[in-house]
């Protein structure tokens, strides 16, 4: 690879000889081995894991391990930050951009930020690592608020891939119907599978069907608890909610008219990997998304049988695009690019752009050079052309050009409101109160220039039986910006509703 990991250790090393501790920080449970493996092969000595995917008590071990001094590298993920190592001295957060660092539960937190603060307190190292660094992140190191350190070669004599877009407007005009692999990229994958050599597959939808529809009334399978619809899962035959969990039984015919064969529209990882299995019946064929993986140590087994060359073709969400590093991969195609670019968020565009870069990378790494082939609706985007020529100065420019037009972070902090009940009134009701609220606090003159936008409903309106509506101040200054969050929150919860609730998030 660009030789991250070797920077990595060696920093490590030196922090060891001056007699102080490091902690490193991965973006998925399933880096977690990988990473272990490579440090304690550097430095054979203990280290500690710290992840979700540990049991309670498990967890306390490795924590108190790393509280009596007993060990001197804790590796995780972002939980991992708070580690308790007496002489902290290098904190390094791998794939620093990745939205996984992002904890968006109480207490909310982004595993970064907090690294960055709690270096500068212990007086230590705070390195962030990325071959597609965050917009913030970049643009702080143009500001001179971090140094920018640029590995200019590949430590290994391996290139960049090749990309190859496929635009898939033509293999719809041509083919029609549900397009799983272009002609293009299921021709590649034969060559490669034929030749003995290992493909990714990336399609960041897991389950069988997006959704369950009846062709003659028009009904689909909604989630009781919320708005959004259910997603068929062929293992098990269960319809489940990818937001509250819930799952149902297959109608086998139409509850609304009683008609018999239901649709089943969209494309999930599931019925990715039956098309493999079929168009490629000599192929060992795997799946890697969150329902393969949800058994202790799931991560690890599938991941160990593919470095161990037990399969030929590994489909999978994004948890495949991070940071793995396996050299018999010669082929990554990535099923549908455009999905991520719909999203009603202003990071869309950055996020779709790392994903695809990141996943583009894990082709080629070993002595046989690397194809990647990106089908999308979208060839032009900028971010699709940008991915494809690994080129992140070009998407950073316009992507920087983008939110300072619209005053997005890095230019203005963002503070989030989400006022939730079970009636839909009260939600509403409460979410208006909140705006007048903050009007009136912002017309006070140590909050002038403030801007207050909202109320909105949320996306999914209504999740786990909740009605959702949607506020946000933006401010230049993250420390008024602070100040006014709190105030606001202070004046809201003094006259609550009993059945409604708030909930903050800064820097969403």
């Amino acid at each position: 690879g660009s030789g991250k990991t070797e920077v990595y250790l060696q920093a490590i090393e030196r922090i060891l000889e001056l007699g102080r501790d490091a902690i490193i920080l991965v973006p998925e449970i399933s880096l977690t081995p990988q990473t272990v493996g490579r440090f304690y092969a550097r430095f054979r000595q203990n280290i500690a894991v710290l992840h979700s995917g540990l049991s309670q008590g498990e967890r306390y071990d490795e924590w108190r391990r790393a509280r009596r001094g007993e060990v001197r590298i804790v590796v995780g993920a972002r939980s991992a930050v708070f580690a308790p190592l007496p002489n902290l001295g290098i904190i390094i957060v791998d794939e620093e951009h990745d939205n996984s660092y992002k904890q968006n539960e109480t207490p909310r937190y982004h595993g970064r930020d907090v690294a960055i603060m709690r270096a500068r307190r212990m007086n230590a190292v705070c390195v962030l690592g990325s071959a597609t660094p965050s917009v913030e992140s970049y643009h702080n190191s143009g500001r001179g608020k971090s140094a920018r350190i640029e590995l200019l070669r590949r430590a290994t004599s391996g290139h960049l891939p090749k990309v190859r877009l496929v635009d898939m407007r033509i293999e719809a005009a041509e083919q029609g119907g549900q397009i799983v692999l272009s002609r293009t990229l299921e021709e590649a994958v034969r060559g490669r599978v034929q030749a003995g050599e290992q493909c990714i597959l990336l399609l960041n939808r897991r389950g069988f069907a997006p959704f369950v529809l009846c062709p003659k009334c028009g009904w689909v399978a909604n989630c009781d608890n919320c708005q959004v619809s259910l997603t068929f899962h062929s293992s098990g035959g269960v319809l489940k909610c990818h937001y509250c969990g819930a799952e149902k039984p297959r109608p086998e015919i139409c509850p609304a008219c009683y008609f018999n064969p239901l649709i089943y529209l969209g494309l999930g990882t599931q019925k990715a990997e039956d098309y493999l299995m079929h168009a490629f019946p000599g192929a060992r064929v795997a799946r890697m998304d969150a329902d393969t993986t949800a058994g202790k140590g799931g991560h690890a087994k599938i991941l160990g049988r593919f470095a161990a060359g037990e399969i030929d073709l590994l489909i999978g969400t994004q948890m495949l695009a991070k940071g793995h590093d396996y050299p018999g991969v010669t082929l990554v195609g990535v099923i549908n690019a455009d999905s991520g670019l719909a999203m009603p968020d202003f990071r869309a565009a950055e996020q779709a752009f790392q994903l695809l870069t990141q996943v583009a990378g894990r082709a080629g790494r070993g002595d046989k050079p690397g194809e990647v082939y990106i089908q999308t609706y979208r060839p032009k985007h900028f971010a699709i052309q940008a991915a494809a020529g690994h080129d992140y100065e070009s998407f950073y420019a316009q992507e920087i050009a983008h939110r300072q037009k619209a005053g997005y972070p890095p230019f203005r902090r963002l503070a989030h409101f989400l006022v939730e009940s079970e009636d839909a009134e009260i939600a509403e009701r409460e979410s208006f109160r909140l705006r007048n609220l903050g009007r009136a606090l912002l017309r006070e003159e140590e909050f002038m220039g403030i801007e207050l936008v909202g109320p909105a409903p949320a996306l999914i309106r209504r999740v786990n039986k909740r009605y959702r509506w949607n506020l946000a101040l933006f401010s230049r200054s993250a420390s008024r910006l602070n100040t006014a969050t709190r105030q606001l929150r202070d004046r809201f919860q003094e006259n609550r509703h009993a059945k409604a609730s708030l909930k903050i998030d800064l820097d969403p």
